[in-house]
């Protein structure tokens, strides 16, 4: 299981860039950063991989709903060639109180949504032509878009219902996940994502998990604090299903807390589990944050 870490681009851009120098310099060789209500995610990463070198960057995740797959994938191509290395481009539908509430697009059957837009987005991501026409999404290209010469991205997708799991198998590379438990992972993601993959002739799929991680001696004060933190997502429907099923009442049940023994424990869990990418979200005080990096990179360097 590869360690990564998150990079959050909120604030000046200046600022991220600096935070990401500093954990190249620890050591982390993948960075994966969301995309909210803050800067526009891959533009910041296109300037950080400038200067930033010998790091694979991720999306987790980009809202499909307000860009057009054609330009989608020709934005990732771009900052895939301004980077020089290795973009995995997440992408997801966001949440209905989003998408209605927000944005006045309709949240119907997302499913099929994704189905129709992967089916334009990955070969546009590949530099092909396409033509899709469907019931909500239509995209034509007869030559590349973005630049001709790059390499293809690699393409997940925030999956965690069984169709969704079947699209991310069978057209994508994977999918990135957050919020989603250990027991989840091993008897509901993995084993759908890999029937979906190999019914459909694709290699190994890729499960790049993302959890928050506190490294402390105060474990009731930190799992207060991660509840208090992280409320919201508990509310989401689709990561409520996800914590019924693991069994977990609050988001601290999901995320790793605890001492570093029990960090690194919890993490050789999740690699049995079939998590091929850990992005870690350290949380709680400074201190509680520098030891949940010690932490990650003694298990990246001992595996």
């Amino acid at each position: 299981m590869r360690i990564a870490i998150g990079l959050d681009t909120d604030g000046p851009f200046e600022r991220t860039l600096a935070r990401a120098k500093r954990l190249r310099e620890h050591g982390f060789t993948s960075m994966w950063s969301s995309q909210i209500f803050g800067p526009d995610t891959l533009t910041v990463l296109a300037m950080i991989g400038r200067e930033v070198r010998d790091v694979d960057f991720g999306t987790s995740v980009v809202p499909i709903q307000p860009r057009h797959p054609s330009m989608l994938a020709a934005q990732a191509r771009t900052v895939q060639e301004a980077i020089g290395g290795a973009l995995s481009l997440g992408v997801g539908l966001s949440h209905q109180v989003v998408v209605e509430g927000l944005w006045g697009i309709s949240f119907d059957r997302p499913a099929n949504y994704m189905h129709e837009y992967i089916s334009a987005l990955a070969p546009l991501l590949r530099g092909e032509s396409v033509s899709v026409r469907g019931e909500r999404v239509s995209a034509v290209a007869t030559s590349p878009v973005g630049p001709k010469e790059t390499r293809a991205p690699s393409l997940l997708i925030a999956a965690l219902g069984p169709k969704m799991l079947e699209i991310a198998g069978s057209m994508t590379d994977g999918t990135v996940l957050w919020m989603t438990g250990r027991k989840t992972i091993a008897s509901h993601i993995s084993p759908l994502l890999q029937e979906a993959a190999a019914n459909a002739g694709r290699p190994e799929p890729r499960v790049v998990c993302s959890l928050p991680i506190v490294v402390t001696n105060d474990v009731s004060g930190a799992r207060e604090r991660v509840n208090n933190e992280y409320a919201l997502y508990a509310t989401l429907p689709s990561y409520a299903a996800m914590m019924e099923r693991e069994g977990a009442r609050e988001p601290a049940d999901v995320a790793l807390v605890g001492s570093r023994d029990q960090v690194l424990e919890e993490l050789n869990e999740l690699a049995l589990a079939g998590v091929s990418e850990f992005s870690g979200a350290p949380s709680g005080a400074a201190a509680e944050r520098d030891a949940a990096i010690e932490a990650l990179l003694a298990y990246q360097n001992s595996h």
